[in-house]
Order: C-alpha cells, then sequence, then structure tokens
C-alpha cells in the first residue's frame, strides 16, 4: 500500500506547497484508494478475473465474506469499557464520566456502528471515527467516515504524530444550502466538500474553493484513524481481503469445472468412432442406428478412473489453504466433530484467537482514544467535570465459558483481597457494576439492622 501522506508535509516542495487542498488531495494515495475499491469489489463477489469467455461457467462461492464476517463477529464479542477515577478525584467523578458515556453510546447507537465499521475496516483495511458537537441537538454526535475519503498528514517517520487530518465527502445542493446557507454554482446536482482539522485550526472547503477557516472549537483533531491490522512503520492498515482472494479464485474455478464435468455426466456425449458422415444419425428417444463395419457407438464417461476424486481431494486441499490462510479454523464455523473442549478447544481455535488479539491490541487504543474525546468535548461544551480518570476497555471471552468456574475464581481473588467486587462484577460481564454494587450494599445494611 502506497503511503503519500507524508508528500505535503513538512519539508516537501515549492511546488507541492504551492498546491490547494483540493489539488493535494486529488494526487494523494492513489494506490490506497484503488486497493479499497479491489477489496470492497472482492467482497460484494466480484472475483473472477478478466471477461468470460463464450459458454463459460463462472460459479462464485463467496468465501470471503464469510470469513471477514466471521473474524469481525469474534472481534466485537462483549465490548464494554470502565471508568477509573485517578487522583484526587473521587469516585464521584468517574461514575459522572462512566454516566455519561453510556448517554453518547445509546445516543449515537454505537453498538451497531462499532460493528459496522469494523467490518468496513477488515474489508478495506482502514477505520475511522469522528467525534464533533451537534450544535442543534446539544450532544456529542459520533460518525464513521467513509475511509475512501479520509487522508492524514504526519510528522517525518512518526506515524503516530498526525498533525492534519482531511475528510472529502459529496454533497446535495439542498444538503450544501441547508448546512452551509450556499447555493453551489453552475447548477451542481452535488458538490465536493472537504473538511480539514488541526489541533487549532479548521478549514472547510466547498467546490475547490474555500469556504471557511476559523478556529478549531474543540482544541483537537476530532478524527480517530485506524489500521485493520498495522503493518510495520506504515500508517495505512492490512485488509483481510488479499490474502484470500488467489485461493478464493482457485476455489471458484475449480468448483465451476466440477460443476460442468457433472452437468455432462449427467447428459451423455455419444461418441461415434470410424463414421465419415454423421447427418443422417437421428438423437431422439428410440432412435436405430445403422452403423458400418468396424465403427462402433458408446457413451463417453467422465468420471470413469476415479478422476471425479481427484478434483473433489483438489477442492479440499483448496478449502483448507482458505481456512489456514484466513486463521478461521473450521471449528469456529461450529464444526467440532471431535467435541472438543477446555484446552483442547483453545489450542484448535488458537490461529483464530491470535489474529483477534492483534486486532484487539489496535482496538483498545482506539477505543480508549475516542472515549477520551467523548468526554473532553462533553466537559468544553456543557461545563460538566469529570476530573483525572482512565478509560478501560473490557473484551468479552471468544471461547464458551464455564461461568460457575468464573465466579468461584473471583470469589477467591476477592477474599485474598486482589479483586475489588467491581471488578469482579465487570469481569463477569454485568453491565451497571455500581448499581449491582449498590443494591448489594443495600440488602447487607436491611440485613444487619435486622439482627
Amino acid at each position: 500500500m502506497n503511503n503519500t501522506g507524508t508528500r505535503y508535509g513538512p519539508g516537501a516542495s515549492g511546488a507541492s506547497q504551492a498546491l490547494s487542498l483540493p489539488q493535494q488531495i486529488q494526487r494523494m494515495d492513489t494506490d490506497r484508494i484503488r486497493s479499497y475499491r479491489e477489496n470492497l469489489a472482492f467482497y460484494n463477489g466480484v472475483q473472477w478475473a478478466g471477461n468470460a469467455r463464450s459458454r463459460e461457467r463462472r460459479l462464485t462461492f463467496n468465501y470471503a465474506r464469510i470469513f471477514v464476517d466471521k473474524i469481525t463477529s469474534y472481534l466485537m464479542t462483549g465490548l464494554d469499557f470502565a471508568v477509573e477515577s485517578l487522583p484526587p478525584a473521587g469516585r464521584d467523578e468517574s461514575r459522572k464520566a462512566e454516566e455519561a458515556l453510556y448517554r453518547i453510546y445509546e445516543d449515537n447507537n454505537l453498538e451497531q456502528l462499532d460493528y459496522d465499521t469494523e467490518l468496513d475496516a477488515a474489508i478495506l483495511g482502514d477505520g475511522c471515527f469522528k467525534v464533533t458537537w451537534d450544535v442543534r441537538e446539544k450532544r456529542v454526535r459520533v460518525s464513521a467516515p467513509d475511509v475512501q475519503g479520509v487522508f492524514a498528514w504526519w510528522l517525518g517517520d512518526d506515524v503516530s504524530r498526525v498533525w492534519r487530518v482531511a475528510s472529502s465527502y459529496r454533497l446535495s445542493s439542498d444538503e450544501v444550502q441547508m448546512l452551509y446557507g450556499k447555493r453551489p454554482g453552475r447548477q451542481r446536482a452535488q458538490s465536493n466538500v472537504i473538511e480539514a482539522w488541526t489541533d487549532r485550526r479548521f478549514e472547510l472547503w466547498i467546490d475547490d474553493a474555500l469556504f471557511e477557516r476559523k478556529d478549531n472549537p474543540y482544541g483537537f483533531i476530532p478524527f480517530v484513524v485506524y489500521p485493520n491490522l498495522r503493518e510495520p512503520k506504515k500508517f495505512w492498515g492490512v485488509s483481510d481481503i488479499p490474502a484470500l482472494i488467489e485461493p478464493a479464485r482457485e476455489l471458484n474455478r475449480a468448483l465451476s469445472q466440477l460443476s460442468l464435468i457433472l452437468e455432462l455426466s449427467g447428459n451423455p456425449i455419444a461418441v461415434l468412432e470410424n463414421i465419415e458422415n454423421s447427418q443422417d444419425i437421428a438423437v431422439r428417444p428410440g432412435a436405430v442406428w445403422e452403423l458400418p463395419e468396424h465403427a462402433r457407438a458408446y457413451l463417453l464417461d467422465l468420471l470413469q478412473g476415479g478422476g471425479i476424486k481427484l478434483h473433489a481431494d483438489y477442492i479440499d486441499l483448496l478449502y483448507r489453504t482458505l481456512h489456514d490462510l484466513s486463521e478461521s479454523p473450521r471449528t469456529a464455523f461450529g464444526d467440532n466433530q471431535r467435541a472438543l473442549s477446555g484446552v483442547a478447544l483453545e489450542m484448535e481455535l488458537h490461529p483464530l484467537l491470535q489474529k483477534v488479539k492483534r486486532k484487539r491490541l489496535i482496538r483498545s487504543a482506539v477505543y480508549r482514544r475516542r472515549n477520551e474525546m467523548m468526554l473532553r468535548l462533553t466537559e468544553r461544551m456543557t461545563g460538566e467535570s469529570f476530573g483525572p480518570h482512565r478509560s478501560r476497555i473490557i473484551w468479552g471471552p471468544l471461547l464458551p465459558q464455564d461461568r460457575g468456574r468464573l465466579v468461584r475464581d473471583e470469589q477467591i481473588l476477592i477474599s485474598a483481597g486482589i479483586h475489588s467486587r467491581r471488578r469482579a462484577m465487570q469481569e463477569l460481564g454485568l453491565e451497571d457494576p455500581d448499581t449491582e454494587f449498590n443494591r448489594w450494599l443495600d440488602e447487607e445494611s436491611r440485613l444487619h439492622r435486622k439482627t
């Protein structure tokens, strides 16, 4: 993937610096944008290369979609968060912050948005969240811009120090009029809009013309751009699709060929040997053919000699190759013929677990950063104060769990003073540990009063 994000950063040539932002964007990341389109097309079933020949059979078995959907489902299992106070803040501040985050999650339906964005990131290779303040509704709004229109600039060789992000999208003339009070010229049906953000400045471009430039009202860049899987020393990520392209295409070809062979075997071909002219041979039920001496007729058996098994074995090999390259064993699809459980099941699913862990390392930082931006924006726009705090991302277990064993383990940890009751509730998946803990305190106080 071509990293051209630094082309117009510090140290760029004078000719590059003279280009307007829309002109820069038109020349940036062309390889990245093209790979996005190719990966998305393959995910949607456009998997045959080149044009079809006359009467060529092309069957498409879209395993790429199934594998991407499967890994995304495993990745997003049981996603939750907790907010912890830092000195000198007290528990009340962290609870207020946690309640504010839950309210934002519900207002923006982030459970669905997060899943859709992760699926998009797995297909394209990158994901993006945008956190802004809705002036009309007086609340934080979280969206997921299409990364095909997102561009980033970073400092030197440190891809973690992003100093500008631009988002390009298209709006109808009515939408431009409604949002910005501007009627596009030359009777345009749509306008190209570009938002450019640094931590200090905001620019808005409409149809290649600078419409607005002002101070950044948030004090930070309201975008979180992240890779699906990180390629070392690169800003943009790696899609799950490229590893599946070759085996998926070969599987489609092999199955299409086998399908044709089986069809021809069901409608056998009559072979005539030592016949110079077959014009008078009638092909109809009950027809009787008179063959010359030394001539013979027979049906062509395409399945003789065990040839069909060779095709089936090759297809099975391709099938295993797809599972290996996707890091998704057949057991992940519920095919647990050996009735594995516990450590044996974990070892069987180990490739999938490792891939999910690699993704979760990236996502934990992304969701922490997004939570921080949502709380900072709430403080800035409403005047609320949440005090020093940190958010912790909690991921659900990937394998079936023995809940009774988990409860016993947490009970031991609480008795030993290693875990608090609130932490134990979080580990067991309770959505509101504070409410549950307050109920427990109330029950304890009632019992003590009765005794």
